[in-house]
């Protein structure tokens, strides 16, 4: 008795694997580059003319502060023998001073353009994941995987369909 027990048990183990083995080949999954989804579409390259009209002004800025900072450096570096200490002083403070506020000005901008880069890339996140889920849903995609893949076979990839369908929303 206890020998066909075994029996049918192990028969139906084999046979509980074998549809789910069945149906793991059933399952469809995709895989989605959301970063050159972001890059390569439309919307993610509109985003990106904006932020750099938005900050082109005050990377230039902080440009022409370095380079003014440098010459007054120069400057004071090729007068220094002929200054007196008192005078010599008040122009290295100037020159800390100029340092210390182009050191702010840089934490400034680059927090800010962090901010809007953030702002920019939640409201094409939105976008892009609609755009995933339609594409799945129309593909009868059941699984499908962003960003971190080791491997995916040529035919997962469906990152050219999800740049055509976030070109395609309005």
């Amino acid at each position: 008795m206890n020998n066909r027990f075994g029996r049918t048990l192990a028969c139906a183990a084999l046979l509980w694997g074998g549809l789910l083995c069945a149906q793991a080949q059933q399952l469809k999954v995709g895989y989605v580059d959301t970063q050159r989804v972001i890059n390569d579409s439309v919307p993610g390259k509109t985003a990106q003319s904006r932020l750099q009209e938005e900050f082109s002004k005050r990377q230039k800025n902080l440009l022409d502060m370095e380079g003014a900072l440098g010459a007054s450096a120069a400057l004071l570096d090729k007068d220094a023998p002929s200054l007196t200490d008192t005078e010599r002083s008040r122009r290295a403070r100037e020159l800390a001073d100029q340092g210390r506020a182009l050191d702010r000005a840089k934490r400034e901008f680059a927090s800010d353009l962090e901010f809007r880069k953030s702002q920019e890339h939640d409201a094409l996140k939105e976008r892009v994941e609609r755009a995933i889920k339609a594409v799945a849903q129309e593909r009868g995609i059941d699984m499908v995987f962003v960003e971190h893949v080791a491997f995916a076979r040529e035919g997962i990839d469906i990152s050219t369909l999800v740049i055509e369908a976030v070109n395609a929303q309005r």
